[in-house]
């Protein structure tokens, strides 16, 4: 585990830090504390899988976990007492020699943000911290002449992150229509930053099994249609290294999704031999049909809605000149092609590089380190004298597991003004994470010890002040309340302009006003004549 003050540092270049980003877009003097989590990067199973006789694609994950807290009091500095947390948000990041994705695992809210008091029709923060944190990563993960995707799945559901915060009576789940909403506003933002962020193309995509296009538009941003930025459908075969891959190549398999989920029940086919060969499934020919079939799954179909959405951020192409940087990434992954079948230690590869060596030359050089080494062994004297014991020694900021990669390969970047706060072991990480699951948020006194058992408990034995652990953001927008539709404010008209209108006096002379009085005191009888009356005649 290791310390790093990533949230409060900018980039060298001039970025923004993410307290800058958080500050500008929270409300103006309102406090919050963030905690910002991260691992390194470490190699893992690819997310798209081989086209036949390919390998699959190098990858790396990198795990960040954004938290953010109130004081439960007020508008007071959160380092006073009753901090409870109110928001996270969960973001895998994804790298390989062509690409890089953000997959936004989970978000969830503890239905504590009404304790600040906010005024009516202000921004929501929570979407404003979630825009500014994709915005963030998104910026810091920018390769040269490499494409950046932000997926994900906007799927409604009681609780995600925050154990029996369902049972907050403060707490509003959006339901599945409202969600997709929420998020396709949130990323709305991304797709603004085309001329300031110096990318190529920008642009959004939004599918929903079980809906046509033009029932699908009702979720996207309005005005979408002249900024010609959103897209229904999706880009899987845009953005596919392989685009003429089968479909099972084509669809990112990512943790806890359904279209993931699909994915696994449909593989099952490939097992016979031609499967394997073709890697083309049985029942679903093409992604066309994919997104038909997901319809009718149990997530996406009985009155619930699922709705996957990217953004897609195309890189600037390389100037005739050459840009140094540019054809630097375009070498490294046009290297990662070439080896998509062979890797740099396979043996095919390395005879492919020295071709006038003899398969003899390769086995004299492989068996010449056996003997050196037992050379060297024979030639170490033995270890002779008395033993001297050694004190033990605490390992008070874990330093035998803090976490060394390079800062950049071919395959990821990971720049030390990007990590989070505290950057843990996969191992470690996972841990922290089922610690908050496992804490109860049912009501305000609940939360308040949550949130101190979560933020106090720190894995590798470090002290929370030795850290640095948490930041307070304080909020610099100034907004104007606006109205909410529906909520407007009641109208009440002055007693002076309520007139009652009178009614046209009788034969007798009297008012409307006083008839009533004297019909109620002489009820009128009305009396039959007497020719009127006729007997029924007896047959």
């Amino acid at each position: 585990m290791a310390a790093h003050n990533g949230l409060l540092s900018g980039g060298k270049d001039g970025r923004k830090s993410l307290e800058q980003l958080l500050g500008e877009a929270l409300p103006k003097d309102t406090s919050f504390k963030v905690y910002h989590i991260s691992t390194p990067p470490t190699s893992t199973s690819a997310i798209y899988s081989a086209p036949p006789g390919k390998r699959p694609n190098k990858t790396y994950c990198e795990h960040h976990f954004l938290s953010v807290s109130i004081n439960s009091n007020g508008k007071a500095t959160s380092s006073s007492p009753g901090e409870v947390l109110v928001y996270a948000i969960e973001v895998l990041i994804y790298s390989t020699a062509h690409s890089t994705t953000l997959f936004v695992s989970k978000a969830d809210s503890s239905g504590y943000l009404h304790l600040l008091d906010l005024p009516k029709g202000s921004p929501s923060p929570l979407k404003e911290i979630s825009s500014a944190f994709l915005s963030y990563l998104v910026e810091r993960r920018r390769r040269p002449g490499i494409q950046t995707i932000v997926s994900l799945f906007a799927r409604a559901q009681d609780q995600y992150l925050f154990a029996r915060s369902i049972d907050n009576k403060g707490k509003h789940v959006l339901d599945d229509r409202g969600l997709v909403k929420w998020w396709c506003r949130v990323l709305n933002p991304l797709l603004a930053k085309e001329k300031d962020g110096g990318w190529h193309n920008i642009h959004g995509y939004l599918t929903v099994p079980g809906l046509d296009k033009y029932e699908a538009k009702a979720f996207l941003p309005p005005k979408y249609a002249e900024a010609k930025t959103w897209t229904v459908g999706h880009p899987l075969r845009e953005i596919a290294l392989f685009p003429d891959a089968p479909p099972r190549c084509l669809i990112p398999h990512f943790p806890d999704d359904p279209k993931s989920r699909f994915l696994d029940e449909l593989d099952e086919e490939l097992s016979g031999s031609q499967g394997k060969d073709n890697g083309q499934w049985k029942s679903v020919k093409d992604l066309d049909m994919f997104w038909e079939m997901m319809a009718f799954r149990q997530e996406c179909s009985a009155g619930r809605l699922v709705g996957f959405i990217w953004v897609v951020f195309a890189p600037t192409p390389p100037s005739e000149a050459g840009d140094t940087a540019s054809s630097q990434a375009l070498t490294s992954q046009a290297s990662f092609a070439s080896s998509f079948t062979e890797p740099d230690d396979s043996p095919v590869k390395s005879q492919r590089r020295r071709p006038s060596q003899t398969r003899e030359s390769l086995k004299d050089e492989t068996a010449s380190p056996t003997p050196n080494r037992r050379q060297k062994a024979r030639k170490t004297p033995a270890l002779s004298g008395p033993i001297v014991p050694r004190k033990p020694r605490v390992k008070e900021n874990n330093h035998g597991h803090r976490p060394s990669k390079p800062e950049s390969t071919p395959y990821y970047i990971w720049p030390a003004d990007s990590r989070g706060q505290v950057v843990l072991e996969e191992k470690d990480y996972h841990r922290f994470h089922e610690l908050l699951l496992s804490l109860d948020f049912a009501n305000l006194g609940l939360a308040r010890e949550a949130t101190k058992r979560w933020t106090g408990e720190v894995p590798g034995g470090s002290s929370v002040e030795t850290l640095g652990w948490g930041t307070t953001v304080v909020g610099t927008r100034a907004f104007e309340a606006r109205n909410l539709p529906g909520r407007d404010t009641v109208t009440t008209l002055n007693v002076g302009l309520v007139r009652k209108k009178k009614r046209p006096a009788d034969d007798g002379g009297v008012s409307a006003e006083a008839a009533p009085e004297e019909r109620a005191q002489a009820p009128e009888v009305n009396v039959l004549g007497a020719g009127m009356v006729r007997k029924k005649a007896k047959p």
